[in-house]
């Protein structure tokens, strides 16, 4: 670098253009180029007009490219690939207030299980965390509730694969909520835990229901099945199930299993032209 006139000279410069520079000298022509107009102008000279213009190019698209959400760059550094973060990080049931009214519904429900004191089981917890998961599956994919459902359809990616790890994601997210909201009744000990079986058996049993009704109509009869299985088996007594004994456990992780083989075998009826819970004949969606 010419240390007279405080200009890059003519070697330095041709280095820099063709990208060869290296440091330290590289450091100190960029903090020189940015000082000075002239050796800008003879950069831009040495360069050419189409180098420039596909510089500043790439340089309007790096400003306008959107800037990767806390999520999404979790995800990133766990490992997934920037497309997949990018589709999962815009699930609707993963917005900070799906969250919230996840945490407010749980307070609820723990709050009144502390309240009903006579209980042995916390009844108000066990019945509700179940359905948050189905709910937040529910609105995790689907062209009313998606914003991002045109570039998830278009994506070079199974609709059965994505609905799947938005549904991880899903349970994910409730189950770690869930276990801290248990954790806050520690007299009831690990029947607490009961939510955890018949939240993952309703949640793949709506899976196998969407591609015949659609994810709401599903996730509704589900819900309502439920409840109204609970409400049945509640004894009048001590009020509560025998969903939460050893027995009703077992029972409903044999429906989890059964459901997610037979959401196995329909994996294919999610790939394709027509939306979830429309009748007609569906066809291949995309070729693979």
């Amino acid at each position: 670098m010419s240390t007279d006139a405080w200009h890059i000279d003519e070697e330095d410069l041709r280095e820099y253009a063709a990208g060869t520079a290296q440091p330290p000298w590289l450091w100190s022509t960029e903090a020189h180029l940015d000082a000075c107009a002239h050796c800008r102008r003879r950069l831009a000279a040495a360069v050419g007009p189409a180098a420039t213009h596909a510089g500043w190019a790439r340089l309007d698209a790096e400003l306008d490219a959107p800037r990767p959400g806390a999520l999404e760059t979790l995800l990133v550094r766990l490992g997934l690939a920037p497309h997949t973060a990018r589709l999962l990080a815009c699930t609707p049931a993963l917005r900070r207030s799906w969250f919230t009214a996840v945490g407010l519904t749980l307070a609820v429900s723990v709050a009144a299980a502390h309240v009903a004191r006579e209980m042995t089981v916390p009844m108000p917890l066990l019945a509700i965390a179940p359905l948050l998961p189905l709910i937040g599956v529910a609105i995790s994919f689907g062209p009313h509730v998606d914003p991002s459902y045109e570039l998830a359809v278009v994506a070079p990616m199974d609709t059965f694969r994505l609905l799947l790890l938005r549904c991880a994601a899903v349970l994910t997210a409730t189950t770690a909520l869930t276990g801290v909201a248990s954790v806050t009744a520690p007299e009831f000990g690990p029947v607490t835990l009961g939510w955890l079986a018949p939240s993952l058996a309703l949640t793949l049993l709506s899976l196998v229901l969407t591609p015949r009704f659609g994810p709401f109509p599903a996730a509704g009869a589900v819900g309502v099945g439920w409840l109204v299985l609970l409400v049945a088996t509640v004894h009048r007594g001590t009020g509560e199930s025998v969903l939460f004994t050893a027995s009703g456990q077992a029972g409903l992780a044999a429906v989890a299993a059964v459901s997610a083989l037979a959401l196995w075998r329909a994996r294919a009826a999610f790939d394709t032209d027509r939306r979830p819970g429309r009748a007609g004949d569906p066809g291949p969606r995309r070729a693979r």
